[in-house]
């Protein structure tokens, strides 16, 4: 039987580099792009064509999540695999002595924050049609309430919190379909969270991709009926929650 995953912010970074990833694992991937103008997802090699559906996507607004939910019902009855990775950074220099870009700070909040939730409730019932019904949230040590070591990035750690404890009440859902929710913290990556490739980072995206593919499959391996969704990093190491 074939599995069906779809995975947001797949255009580039570590969403293209998942969605090549899960495609490996042999799901057929709903691939959601923001960028129109960015080829990746229209250079595909030929022997991964048809295992790669691009959906045009923009999590921050309704009505395109609609009709992405609407696409892929109208190609399958059920997904297996939610993965919410599209997330924007941006004015980290802001701090309490000026500069907060509050437009930029309430766009995170709708992209990092409400749109896992927006795609999660337009896709709950594929979802819970599907075998696997687990939903993965690409979150950040940044949004653990305790972090001490920033001054600023208000935006960007705020909404991954909001995001982590969405997680948490989206979990106690699922789990009573057998379902259940994972948080990832993909690492320091070199990426495009900014708006252009940070030559910055520990570790490429396809290599936080390879591990956290590594993580989803081990963790839908698990049995345990779990109270909290469980929140690691890319090498499937524990996080903590504060």
């Amino acid at each position: 039987m074939k599995k069906y995953a779809v995975v947001t912010g797949a255009d580039r970074g570590l969403g293209f580099a998942l969605t090549m990833e899960l495609v490996k694992q042999g799901y057929t991937v709903f691939a959601g792009r923001y960028l129109s103008d960015w080829p990746a997802l229209d250079e595909l090699p030929e022997e991964i064509r048809g295992k790669v559906i691009v959906l045009e996507l923009d999590v921050s607004d309704e009505a395109s999540v609609r009709e992405a939910a609407g696409r892929i019902a109208a190609f399958t009855d059920r997904i297996e695999l939610l993965v919410n990775n599209a997330g924007i950074a941006g004015n980290q220099e802001g701090n309490m002595h000026g500069g907060i870009d509050y437009e930029r700070l309430q766009m995170m909040y709708r992209v990092n924050a409400v749109g896992p939730l927006r795609m999660a409730e337009a896709l709950t019932g594929l979802l819970l049609a599907g075998g696997q019904k687990l939903v993965v949230n690409i979150s950040s040590e940044a949004g653990q309430i305790n972090q001490t070591w920033r001054e600023g990035w208000y935006g960007y750690c705020m909404s991954k919190a909001a995001l982590n404890i969405q997680s948490n009440i989206l979990h106690n859902e699922l789990r009573k379909h057998g379902g259940k929710v994972l948080v990832i913290h993909p690492g320091w990556m070199r990426s495009y969270m900014g708006g252009t490739l940070s030559e910055h980072g520990a570790i490429s995206t396809e290599e936080a991709a390879t591990g956290i593919a590594g993580v989803i499959a081990a963790y839908l391996d698990e049995t345990e009926d779990r109270a909290h969704p469980a929140f690691r990093d890319y090498t499937g190491a524990e996080m903590s929650w504060t």
